[in-house]
């Protein structure tokens, strides 16, 4: 018989198997000869009260053996099968790759980016020297922006599609077994690309395709459908302008692809503006935030680094923290020359002494005017700009100390902060919108009566977070997820409005294969 029950254990007991084997045998008054094992389900802390604890749901076997756990998905050899396109290595192509194969479809996946070996040298140049190259930085390259800005898995999007196969198909390429059961899944940067490394390989040995260097030019139509695309080859000039034929383009660029959203405009393809949310991203030394939440001076061996959830409505307007990276660094996520945007990600330890989050106000289209589709990207690209000049060059971010912030006067000095290449005191009032300036001056002190000890001059915000999700939205039929007016093209997950964060990518790319397979 399986039993699956609810025990609360002490953060030193939850990793020892006698603890749980304990708690088990008393919740389910038998005997211990009568426990054949356990399985744990789901694991998460809670710090509500000062005795913080784990809450874990674990799986008894009572009078049976358990039986171990297998699963493995079968993806047949498609070299000769018929081609499916797919723009863009992110989670979203990636895993809209490996359906495409389950169906029996060849996946032919172009990369403008370096596979994730080679983006290492760009992203040491970004860091070090503050040179962004257009195709090959923390955006743009095999794994998309999550490979080397976190790995964080946490979602809520189970209406969607299957999150426990995603989770799974990352263990089957070298994920820690903890992201089927932690409450708050996490890969960490340090270990994703490897992963990533064997998602490719298992493309490849099912005789799918994947091409780097190669960006998407133009889009191949005729009456109303898709027919193939035009790729540019880097490193190749005499292969500029090579042509691909498919009846099916998965396109799967990712939120900061703006030549795509250019692209389409441009050929009269349909899009659309969409709300985003825009800010700063805010650092703490991790050790205020672990004795905030933890209600102790020094956090336990036993306990993760803590995490916060913060929102508050401001003058009917959402502020909200975004994208916590406990123990994590910030990040120069720009993907062209002079702007600034930030970012942030923890490696798998989560062991860097600050911790950040984006901390971001919603931002609607009735707040940038005029009916241009393309009005909240140029919005967006603006305020990057201003942050790029306040800091003065080379991917130096603006920054200013959360009190001095809020009442509106230059810091005179910054505290350390994890943020490499450099930051450098401004008036971030002088860089935002005056509307996200209010409302984060408004949020930040009640965040601070939610969380206290969160609202301090030890903390730091450095600008800006604008790439919280796309600007554009590229619509699609509801059933079919093709383009009402181009058959063929699927837009999927970040790049066109309907995701946000690996996991969900995924679960839309796996959506857009199984379309795609209906269509044919």
């Amino acid at each position: 018989m399986q039993r699956d029950i609810e025990i609360t254990l002490l953060p030193e007991q939850a990793g020892a198997d006698e603890a749980v084997k304990a708690a088990l045998l008393k919740e389910l008054r038998i005997g211990k000869t009568s426990l054949k094992g356990f399985k744990v389900l789901k694991r998460s802390v809670d710090a509500r009260s000062r005795r913080v604890v784990y809450r874990m749901q674990v799986r008894a076997f009572i009078d049976e053996a358990p039986v171990p756990e297998t699963f493995t998905n079968h993806y047949p050899n498609v070299a000769q099968a018929r081609p499916v396109i797919i723009v863009g290595a992110g989670p979203a192509g990636l895993f809209a790759a490996l359906r495409c194969i389950e169906q029996g479809l060849k996946p032919i996946v172009i990369e403008r980016g370096k596979d994730v070996k080679q983006r290492r040298r760009d992203l040491a140049a970004i860091n070090k020297s503050g040179i962004v190259n257009p195709e090959s930085n923390y955006c743009f390259g095999e794994g998309g922006a999550g490979t080397y800005s976190d790995g964080k898995l946490y979602t809520r999007s189970n209406k969607r599609g299957d999150v426990n196969k995603v989770l799974e198909v990352f263990v089957q390429h070298g994920a820690p077994a903890d992201i089927l059961v932690d409450a708050r899944p996490h890969i960490g940067t340090n270990k994703l690309p490897g992963i990533i490394t064997g998602i490719r390989e298992t493309i490849l040995n099912a005789g799918g395709e994947i091409r780097f260097g190669h960006k998407l030019a133009d889009l191949l139509t005729g009456s109303g459908k898709i027919e193939g695309v035009v790729v540019n080859i880097e490193g190749d000039p005499g292969r500029t302008g090579t042509q691909l034929a498919a009846d099916a383009v998965v396109l799967a660029t990712g939120h900061s692809a703006r030549d795509i959203y250019e692209l389409l405009h441009r050929k009269g393809i349909l899009i659309e503006p969409k709300p985003f949310a825009l800010g700063v991203r805010i650092e703490h030394p991790q050790k205020v935030i672990d004795a905030v939440q933890y209600h102790c001076e020094v956090r336990s061996e036993y306990l993760p680094p803590a995490y916060y959830s913060l929102v508050q409505q401001v003058g009917g307007r959402g502020v909200f923290s975004f994208c916590m990276c406990p123990g994590g660094i910030i990040a120069p996520c720009a993907t062209a020359e002079e702007e600034v945007v930030v970012n942030g990600w923890s490696p798998s330890k989560r062991n860097n002494p600050y911790a950040n989050s984006g901390t971001v106000v919603q931002i609607g289209l009735d707040d940038v005017s005029g009916d241009d589709p393309m009005k909240m990207l140029r919005f967006q690209a603006e305020i990057e700009k201003a942050a790029f000049a306040a800091g003065g060059g080379k991917l130096v971010a603006p920054a200013q100390r959360m009190i001095d912030f809020v009442e509106g006067r230059l810091s005179s000095d910054l505290p350390g902060n994890s943020y490499l290449p450099g930051t450098k005191s401004a008036m971030l009032a002088e860089i935002l919108p005056d509307f996200v300036t209010s409302s984060l001056q408004q949020a930040l002190p009640l965040f601070g009566r939610k969380m206290k000890g969160y609202y301090t001059n030890e903390a730091v915000l450095v600008g800006v977070e604008s790439r919280t999700s796309s600007p554009v939205r590229i619509p699609r039929d509801k059933e079919t997820l093709q383009h009402p007016f181009l058959k063929g093209l699927f837009p999927c997950a970040e790049g066109a409005g309907y995701a946000g964060g690996i996991v969900s990518a995924a679960i839309d790319g796996i959506n857009c294969a199984d379309a795609v397979k209906r269509c044919f």
